[in-house]
């Protein structure tokens, strides 16, 4: 993904790169261009923070490997804003709001300390439930309930660590948990938690609590993966669902399905994206990513997405007064009493 986005500023017309920070020693010390599989451009990629705040740049597009907690990545954050730099992340922090005043307050007082905006973007987080969705309910005189799930074939990702340990691929169905409260579940619930937050909110709502309702789903045999093999009775997909509480009931469900392959029972066939809402009238919307052509170029239809939410989202941050920016919505369905 920040790949995708690294490359979508160096290809940008309007868009100047002034610096880039990186995770992996491998990268640093390299020119952005050979990292992105681009002409040089004369960008020297660093571990030095100090060197990013130092910059004169107007916006961060924050895109590193998401980290245990979820919380990871606030402090930099923070310095960031505060440094005068408006930030794009695409690990959430769609509604900082959710974790609590004290939480949010650090984002909200770097940014009045820089001036600066902070804004959480994406496919899902960023835009399925809290643009689609939330605009999709303006069409309702009465709103029951809203069902939204995501689907993503996760058998080609390169990174091994990524897939076996954040996504939990490959896990004994006997020790994983998703509902524990262990860094697992606790990164994944942070992130998808702020999204139904977010919808409720904007719906004028009030949120109660959210509720767990995990489960996996096992290899029937062997999978082979780019990142390796998922044994036969491991896990070979995880069923994230978190129901949104309102009014004592089931108000939004959002379920994200991480699978290996579309041979697993249920997967078969599957729309990306699923949205369900039951009201007067009720909607039902399926949305898919048009898969690149085999062969042609290895950047993901879902990389491109999320980088265009990024590019296409600076100007409008950069005008954003200060604090942390929330998609605008025209006419949602709001509770009236």
């Amino acid at each position: 993904m920040g790949k995708t986005c690294l490359r979508a500023v160096i290809d940008h017309p309007d868009l100047e790169l002034v610096g880039l920070y990186v995770y992996s020693d491998k990268k640093t010390g390299k020119d952005a261009g050979e990292i992105a599989r681009r002409k040089p451009t004369g960008i020297i990629a660093t571990r030095d923070m100090e060197e990013i705040l130092a910059l004169d740049a107007d916006v961060v597009i924050h895109a590193p490997r998401i980290q245990f907690p979820y919380s990871f990545h606030n402090k930099d954050i923070c310095r960031l804003l505060a440094s005068g730099k408006n930030l794009i992340s695409i690990n959430g922090y769609t509604f900082p709001n959710y974790h609590g005043a004290a939480y949010a307050t650090e984002f909200e007082q770097a940014c009045r300390q820089g001036n600066s905006s902070l804004f959480g973007t994406g496919l899902n987080p960023g835009f399925v439930v809290e643009k689609i969705a939330a605009a999709a309910t303006g069409l309702c005189t009465e709103l029951e309930s809203i069902f939204a799930q995501e689907v993503f074939d996760v058998i080609g990702v390169p990174d091994s660590d990524y897939l076996f340990n954040v996504c939990g691929i490959g896990s004994d169905p006997r020790k994983i948990d998703l509902r524990s409260s262990g860094p697992v579940s606790e990164l994944i619930t942070g992130m998808y938690s702020e999204v139904i937050a977010l919808l409720v909110h904007r719906l004028g709502m009030t949120l109660e609590r959210i509720e767990p309702d995990h489960r996996v789903t096992l290899a029937p045999q062997d999978i082979q993966a780019r990142a390796g093999t998922v044994r036969a009775g491991t896990v070979a997909a995880t069923n994230w669902c978190w129901h949104g509480i309102v009014e004592g009931r089931r108000f939004i469900t959002l379920s994200v399905n991480w699978i290996m392959g579309s041979g697993l029972p249920e997967f078969e066939e599957y729309d990306h994206w699923k949205i369900s809402i039951r009201g007067k009238p009720g909607i039902d919307i399926a949305m898919n990513i048009s898969e690149t052509e085999p062969g042609k170029e290895r950047t993901k239809p879902e990389q491109y997405g999320v980088a265009g939410s990024v590019i296409n989202a600076i100007p409008e941050i950069c005008a954003a007064p200060p604090g942390i920016f929330h998609i605008p919505v025209f006419a949602p369905y709001r509770q009236r009493f």
